[in-house]
């Protein structure tokens, strides 16, 4: 069983490497219970946590990519490389988690989180330019890519709220052996990988199962 070390919400602030010119990369982490819910198919939802800003609906937010969650293991990693060292929301995530193996977890996996919230595992976090400016550091996209520490996605399959401290347990383990990591990779570094994502089926977002379908084998 894991926890929730911190939840991290985000506003709109300006930023030149979007096409709309503002972001909401840069969480902070926030009081009391927040609420949780299915924002909608992307281009229209954007965050599923109550007060978050997503300003590039084109490529952010909406179902798939309703959560975003980095392990408070894998930012201390990060400290080593880091100065000054990040703290919780400084990747853009939502929940911080304790405990729980992310990069490892089944695409498609469910996690029940406090009392309510249902949460399930839809893919990894890919890097982009506005991620490399937030942190600042040169060639940080293939920094990121190299360590393979993306974090996941999460779709909100049973609204409900969160709070730091909530536990969180597995209530679904798919049969299958399509992990983030292996995703992260196939998406990345290793597109020969690409069709060993399909054995996920339906828990593969739209844009990781097109280009595992039409992939060479």
């Amino acid at each position: 069983m894991g926890t929730i070390e911190s939840v991290n919400v985000g506003t709109a602030t300006p930023s030149e490497h979007t096409g709309p010119g503002i972001t909401g990369i840069a969480k902070r982490p926030v009081p009391g219970r927040i609420a949780v819910t299915a924002p909608g198919p992307r281009g229209s939802g954007g965050s599923g946590l109550a007060g978050d800003a997503v300003c590039d609906l084109r490529f952010h937010g909406g179902d798939d990519k309703a959560v975003y969650a980095y392990a408070a293991e894998d930012l201390r990693y990060w400290a080593g490389e880091l100065d000054p060292p990040p703290g919780p929301g400084t990747f853009g995530e939502n929940l911080t988690t304790a405990g729980l193996d992310l990069t490892g977890a089944l695409i498609g996996q469910r996690w029940q989180v406090g009392g309510e919230l249902v949460l399930e595992v839809s893919g990894p976090r890919i890097p982009c330019r506005t991620f490399a400016a937030a942190i600042g550091v040169p060639r940080w996209v293939r920094t990121f890519m190299a360590a393979r520490r993306p974090g996941t996605y999460l779709r909100v399959i049973t609204p409900g709220t969160v709070a730091a401290g909530d536990p969180v347990r597995s209530v679904h383990t798919p049969d299958h052996e399509v992990t983030i990591t292996l995703a992260f990779r196939a998406l990345t570094t290793e597109r020969s990988l690409l069709p060993r994502l399909l054995p996920a089926g339906i828990a593969l977002p739209t844009e990781l199962r097109t280009p595992a379908s039409t992939a060479n084998w």
